[in-house]
């Protein structure tokens, strides 16, 4: 083709094989003075943030067709211009809606008021949680680690698994301890009442009725 273009002047198949070869590629791209990329001017760096700021989970590739730009182009406007990260949701328990976020607010300002006004407030707090206890539980790997010498062979052990018998472990403690503890029976639901039932009757914990008691 290209003899039939230009004729003699057109150099064999030989010589262009060997001055292909002996050339090495240049991947980087060399800027011209004089003549700036407008793909990444201010205009388009606004335009690109524009468009994120829109829709959070539009794509790189997305987003540079709809601004007619290289998809490369577009990462580098979002990276390095803007500084911008893609980032998966973070999994949490619940999301709070407005009215929950101000209720727990509230209480929090509430308790910092208290605890202005009575600063031993929080020594006199009675709180709980609760855990399963296993009839059996594995060790973990750190548990079960032993020194050795550096003859000696590698401890072994064989594979176990977590007992099914379990029960529901309920404890109440204070800023110096544990100040109570009991066992959920069979059959019984973990709800207020069975924390109202469960709470130790002492003369000790009576004292601390007045106390601010919030279950974990």
């Amino acid at each position: 083709m290209l003899t039939v273009a230009y004729g003699e002047a057109t150099l064999d198949k030989n010589n262009v094989l060997q001055n292909v070869s002996r050339r090495p590629r240049r991947c980087e791209r060399r800027k011209r003075a004089g003549h700036p990329s407008t793909s990444t001017a201010d205009e388009k760096n606004d335009e690109v943030k524009k468009m994120v700021l829109a829709n959070r989970r539009i794509t790189v590739r997305g987003n540079a067709e709809d601004l007619n730009i290289s998809i490369g182009t577009c990462y580098s406007i979002l990276s390095d211009n803007l500084g911008m990260r893609r980032f998966a949701a973070k999994i949490v328990p619940k999301l709070l809606n407005f009215d929950q976020k101000q209720h727990r607010m509230n209480i929090a300002n509430e308790m910092l008021e208290s605890v202005r006004d009575d600063p031993n407030l929080l020594q006199r707090v009675i709180t709980g949680d609760e855990s399963w206890v296993y009839g059996y539980d594995v060790e973990t790997k750190a548990q079960s680690s032993q020194w050795k010498l550096p003859h000696e062979q590698r401890l072994k052990k064989a594979l176990q698994v977590r007992s099914t018998v379990k029960v529901l472990l309920t404890v109440f403690f204070d800023c110096r301890g544990v100040v109570h503890h009991k066992f959920l029976p069979h059959g019984r639901t973990v709800n207020k009442e069975y924390y109202l039932q469960a709470m130790p009757k002492t003369p000790e914990f009576a004292e601390k009725q007045k106390l601010a008691y919030a279950p974990q």
